[in-house]
């Protein structure tokens, strides 16, 4: 099989390298942002106060009791 030294086979293989290197790195940043919040769950389920505070701070609003 010939290889091709010109500049455009380079420049799409460095392209596509560059692209999959890209969505890699996004899909560990997902992974490690979803073990970060599942550990901090984790931590904090013996704190329901902590709960509603989190809820409170990410905008859920329905999990929040309504004051009385």
């Amino acid at each position: 099989m010939a290889r091709y030294e010109d500049g455009y086979e380079h420049s799409t293989a460095k392209t596509r390298k560059q692209q999959e290197d890209q969505r890699r790195m996004a899909f560990r940043r997902a992974i490690e942002s979803y073990s970060d919040e599942r550990r901090l769950n984790q931590e904090i389920c013996d704190f329901p106060d902590l709960m509603l505070w989190q809820a409170a701070a990410m905008g859920d609003h329905r999990s929040v009791q309504p004051g009385r």
